[in-house]
């Protein structure tokens, strides 16, 4: 019998997720704001050989973190296309992406990027150094994700609703899926290679598109063939192990390489690593972490707000803390520290404004 996988009962495993990964986006600004990688809107280049801890934490969360998200949006799309239909499922997504992108752009950007104008002391007017620095910061994401949710809309008007059927993904189909991501990821960067910077767009990391994609694809596959809920204990305990195996052999092999060799090492370390953990980290929070209290709804009503308003904390925090004279690390952690709560209080504020749950 052919069952349709369960949409309606909330998920806290995947829940608790979001938050996880709400947590390291501000942990990963955190660091690179004291790091040695200054693509921040305000950044305090470490002085101190702990800057290399922060720049191998950006590292590692590079890899998969926003892949994971956009495997987690993927997932809930199937669902949210099948109760609205097509015209709403674009005007909910137009609405609880679009706004939020357009209020970020229009009104927190002005604010983070202010410091930079004054700094570099332009001649120019400010809305003309805005405008010339164009760029959506961290909610490319939400750019991203909304074009991938359009082209969803019109997937579905075209061919129509896929067949839902529960399957098991099995261990072949995952090694293959890593090793494709693999293949398309070191193709992908001979023209679009690490470091490369899209104007406008804003994307800081276009080379990880293939990932972007993929996982995307993962997730509405996901969602109609019940792969949450079939996913092993072994599958997850597998994931873990291979993601640190891979870690202790390709990263040591890239860094002794360089050239072609070296990309190849890198996409292969980053798209193994990434599917694995993912596989690894999805089964741990549906088996060990599929609760929530009212502190966990809190956290989890509110991670979305925390994402879009978490640069204004940040950058805040950074400019009222840079008398502070220490250690690279201990700086991260004490604005870490600070920062979550901030963000977690400024977000029920904002949640609170009238009409703003429609939104957020």
């Amino acid at each position: 019998m052919k069952t349709e996988p369960r949409t309606t009962t909330r998920l806290f495993g995947v829940d608790n997720l979001r938050v996880t990964l709400t947590v390291l986006v501000i942990a990963h600004h955190v660091a690179v704001t004291y790091g040695n990688i200054p693509l921040w809107f305000y950044t305090e280049p470490a002085q101190d050989g702990s800057g290399v801890i922060l720049d191998v934490l950006v590292t590692f969360n590079q890899s998969f973190f926003m892949g994971f998200f956009f495997l987690i949006s993927g997932f809930f799309t199937p669902g949210s296309y099948d109760r609205k239909g097509g015209r709403g499922f674009v005007r909910d997504r137009l609405v609880r992406l679009g706004i939020p992108l357009l209020a970020f752009l229009l009104l927190l950007r002005p604010l983070v990027t202010l410091g930079i104008y004054v700094e570099e002391e332009h001649d120019l007017p400010y809305w003309m150094f805005y405008i010339g620095s164009w760029d959506p910061g961290p909610m490319w994401f939400v750019e991203v994700l909304l074009v991938f949710t359009v082209f969803y809309a019109f997937w579905r008007r075209w061919y129509g609703r896929a067949e839902a059927r529960v399957t098991v993904p099995q261990a072949r189909s995952i090694v293959l899926f890593a090793l494709g991501l693999s293949v398309a990821t070191f193709l992908w960067r001979i023209p679009v290679p690490v470091g490369s910077y899209i104007p406008v767009l804003g994307l800081p990391s276009p080379h990880f598109l293939p990932q972007y994609v993929s996982m995307f694809v993962v997730g509405l596959v996901a969602s109609r063939r019940g792969w949450y809920e079939s996913l092993s204990p072994r599958a997850g305990r597998i994931g873990l192990a291979v993601a640190g195996t891979v870690t202790a052999v390709l990263m040591p092999l890239s860094w002794m390489t360089a050239g072609p060799l070296r990309t190849a090492l890198e996409a292969a370390w980053e798209s193994t690593f990434a599917v694995s953990l993912i596989v690894g980290l999805t089964v741990l929070f549906r088996e060990r972490f599929n609760r929530q209290g009212p502190r966990g709804r809190f956290l989890s009503d509110h991670a979305f707000t925390v994402y879009i308003i978490h640069p204004l904390v940040l950058v805040g925090l950074a400019y009222a803390l840079r008398g502070l004279h220490t250690l690279a690390i201990v700086k991260f952690a004490i604005v870490l520290a600070i920062a979550l709560p901030a963000c977690w209080g400024l977000a029920y504020l904002t949640r609170s404004l009238p009409g703003a749950k429609r939104v957020l």
